[in-house]
């Protein structure tokens, strides 16, 4: 299992993770702690969600919320299932990597999905993200709490999983103009996850 068996994996499995995806919403917290870091464009926040998946829970919840959704997925069934969930929304079938779509955001969401990467990806993920943000930017990604690689499960799928250190992700953001603002690692109370949320200074 390498990082390259990411995105032909979740392509097979996409109805099974659709099934299992836990839709409770522990994350809500977090989104709503993003949205209050999230400049709004008029009337309205636009939200980059990189690796979007079927849009259940999370990109749905922002949507209630009022924001205009950009989902992102390299697989193409998470994206048929996506446009169907979410027919208002925006949806575009691409690598996040090197993505390059020529308008910012207000907010650049990268939840159980830049984890999959590999280290040498996830550093140049962050002129990527400094790239699609509007100024004051919110970003917000999971990752693990040290450097290291693991093979995680969805269903009976092995999928693949890096991290970097908690040091190399701030020294990421700072030389890509990001502070942060909250770093909470193994949230209880959010499946365990590790959480990372900063804002765009504009300055790098």
């Amino acid at each position: 299992m390498t990082p390259d068996d990411i995105i032909p994996t979740y392509a097979r499995i996409a109805p099974q993770w659709a099934r299992l995806r836990n839709r409770s919403l522990m994350e809500k917290r977090w989104l709503d702690r993003m949205l209050d870091y999230t400049p709004l464009h008029g009337k309205r926040r636009r939200i980059l969600d990189l690796g979007c998946g079927s849009g259940r829970p999370i990109a749905s919840y922002l949507m209630e919320r009022g924001a205009h959704v950009t989902g992102v997925d390299a697989a193409v069934p998470m994206v048929d299932l996506f446009a169907a969930n979410l027919p208002h929304a925006t949806v575009h079938h691409d690598d996040m990597r090197g993505l390059a779509l020529g308008v910012p955001f207000d907010a650049i969401l990268a939840w159980d999905s830049f984890f999959h990467l590999s280290a040498d990806d996830q550093r140049a993920m962050f002129a990527t993200f400094a790239a699609h943000a509007a100024p004051r930017a919110a970003l917000m990604f999971t990752s693990g709490d040290a450097a290291g690689e693991a093979i995680g499960k969805i269903g009976t799928e092995a999928v693949y999983h890096a991290s970097l250190s908690p040091a190399q992700y701030e020294d990421c953001l700072a030389k890509h103009g990001f502070e942060v603002i909250k770093y909470t690692p193994n949230d209880p109370s959010c499946g365990d996850h590790t959480i990372w949320l900063a804002r765009f200074t504009g300055r790098y």
